[in-house]
Parts: structure tokens; C-alpha cells; sequence
């Protein structure tokens, strides 16, 4: 009798045990799946992002997730120091980055999104600028033109003498750091006299009221507001090119066509059930409303390699730059 009752008392125990491992297990999934994302970065891929979070949040509700665009290069210094869960970018992370990641233990999937194109645009009334050519756009923004080139006429002569209004992403944008790379030469290296900001809305709203302005941000903000813009081809030595969905595909708006990527803090991957769900949701729709945005879409083949680093292990290491 006396074992009956100390057997009945630890199988009881162990009963109570295992509910409370249960539990707790339980409230911590929970716990994790109600806990939200926090996105930083590109201002260029801001827009893809917000309209990936209302499809998802409509999809399944009740996950908050806040996007913010800092830019790329200034997003970078937040994943890096682990306060945010996904980059959104318009480059790759560059050394310097990866070792700031590197040294706060911050590991990460790079998953390519989308292709992108640098438009240059002008003012709608602006009846003498089509095209411009490579050598004009370097020798218009290199670091020896700020207070020399100041007029139409200095970038091609047989443009009016007029003063040229210069409007462009800042340098916490990746924006900035692909067009001077591919344009002036050297990243982070160009004229400073030019109007600022990190908010393409901001810069399409200047250059709309400025009959003498010229500038350049991410073809997306072009498409949003292509009735307040003029559209610039760019002449590489093949002649004139607009960025198109067939010539950015083909390779042919060069130099300025580059990938857009997000960045997923691997931590944050591991923990938060939501991140994996909102990236696969996210990569899964884009390809039918990505041509809504004005941005070019990956092809299906691209698509599948980004799900597959989704799904992929957590051993695998981060990507280096090219």
C-alpha cells in the first residue's frame, strides 16, 4: 500500500512537471510569434516593403511590423549593431559593414528581391535634355564641378545658358553610393552643392517645381510620379538608353542598373516564427504586383534561389560582397 501511494505521488509529480515544461514552452512560442519585426534601410525598396507588409498583414493579421527608411548605408549600421531584424538595401554590404556585423556577432541571409534602375530626370518643361551621356553626368558630378559646372550650356553646348538645378540622394543612401561608383568613379565621392535628401518623395517634389533641375533616385519613384517628370535616357557609347523592364532584363541601361536585396538578421530568423513567414510571403507574391511599382522583377529561377536561402540551414555563411 505504502508503494502504491509514493508511486501514485511521483507519477503525479512528473505529470506536473511535464505540463509546466509544456507551458512554458507553449508561452514562449507564443510569445515569439507575437512579438514584431522592425525594418530599416533603402528608401528605394521602402515602397516593395510596405506593400509586402499590407499584403501579409491582410494575409494574417495581428503581427505588427514597422518599416522605416534611414537609407541603406545607415540601415547597415543599425542591423550591424543588432536593432534591427531586416535590412532593406539597395547595395551589397560592403567590407567595412560586413566586419561591424562581423564584431557584434550579428549574423545574416542576404536574399536578392528585385532589380532596380538609377533614373536621371528633369523638369517636365525642359524641351532640350532627351539623353545624356555618361562622360557628361561624370564631369557634371565629380568633386572638382561643385561651383564650376553651374549651367546647361557647360554640360553640352548646344544646350541653353541657363543654371542647372541639382537634386540627389544623400550619403546614407545606396543610391548614392552605386551612382557615384558607376558615374564620378569612386563611392562617396561627388560635388556637394546640390539639393539633398534621403526621401525620394522630397526630391521629386523639388525637382517638379524647378524648372532647371536634374537629378537622380530609383526608377520606382519615377513610375510614381512619371507625370511630374521628365525621363532622361543615358548614352554609355551605345547610344541612348531608357531604363525599361526589356533593357534593364537584357543588361542594356548600363551603368546604372543594379539588384535590390534584403537582409535578414539570422538571430531574429531563428527566434521570431514571423520573420521566415513575412520573407516567404513576401518573395512568394512579389513576381504578381512588383510590375504595380514600377520596379523589375527577378526571373522565377532567381525567385526560387532567394526562397531556397530562406530555407536553407543556419550553418550556411554569409555571402561576400562581389
Amino acid at each position: 500500500m505504502h508503494i502504491a501511494k509514493s508511486s501514485a505521488r511521483l507519477l503525479i509529480s512528473l505529470l506536473l512537471v511535464l505540463h509546466t515544461t509544456l507551458a512554458s514552452a507553449e508561452g514562449a512560442t507564443e510569445a515569439a510569434a507575437s512579438e514584431g519585426l522592425l525594418i530599416d534601410g533603402s528608401s528605394t525598396v521602402y515602397p516593395l516593403t510596405r506593400e509586402a507588409i499590407k499584403r501579409f498583414q491582410r494575409a494574417r493579421p495581428g503581427h505588427p511590423i514597422n518599416v522605416e527608411f534611414s537609407g541603406t548605408t545607415a540601415g547597415f549600421r543599425r542591423f550591424c549593431a543588432g536593432e534591427t531584424d531586416i535590412n532593406d538595401a539597395s547595395r551589397e554590404m560592403n567590407a567595412e559593414e560586413q566586419a561591424e556585423c562581423a564584431k557584434n556577432d550579428v549574423r545574416y541571409r542576404q536574399i536578392p528581391l528585385a532589380m532596380d534602375s538609377i533614373a536621371v530626370v528633369a523638369h517636365p518643361s525642359n524641351h532640350w535634355a532627351k539623353d545624356i551621356t555618361v562622360d557628361e553626368l561624370k564631369a557634371l558630378w565629380a568633386p572638382d564641378a561643385e561651383g564650376r559646372i553651374t549651367r546647361w550650356n557647360q554640360i553640352r553646348p548646344e544646350w541653353p545658358d541657363r543654371p542647372v538645378k541639382l537634386f540627389g540622394r544623400g550619403q546614407d543612401s545606396g543610391t548614392y553610393d552605386v551612382f557615384t561608383r558607376e558615374i564620378v568613379g569612386a563611392t562617396h565621392r561627388s560635388r556637394q552643392d546640390y539639393t539633398v535628401s534621403e526621401d525620394e518623395e522630397q526630391l521629386v517634389a523639388g525637382i517638379a517645381t524647378e524648372p532647371d533641375a536634374l537629378g537622380f533616385f530609383g526608377i520606382g519613384a519615377y513610375h510614381r510620379h512619371w507625370d511630374e517628370l521628365k525621363l532622361l535616357a543615358v548614352d554609355n557609347g551605345n547610344g541612348p538608353v531608357y531604363p525599361t523592364l526589356a533593357t534593364v532584363s537584357a543588361g542594356r541601361y548600363q551603368p546604372l542598373t543594379r539588384p535590390l536585396f534584403l537582409y535578414l538578421n539570422e538571430e531574429s530568423l531563428q527566434r521570431k516564427p514571423i520573420t521566415r513567414a513575412f520573407v516567404e510571403h513576401y518573395l512568394q507574391g512579389l513576381p504578381g504586383w512588383i510590375h504595380f511599382t514600377g520596379y523589375m522583377p527577378l526571373s522565377a529561377e532567381q525567385y526560387e534561389r532567394s526562397l531556397a536561402i530562406l530555407q536553407n540551414s543556419p550553418e550556411q555563411p554569409s555571402p561576400e560582397p562581389n
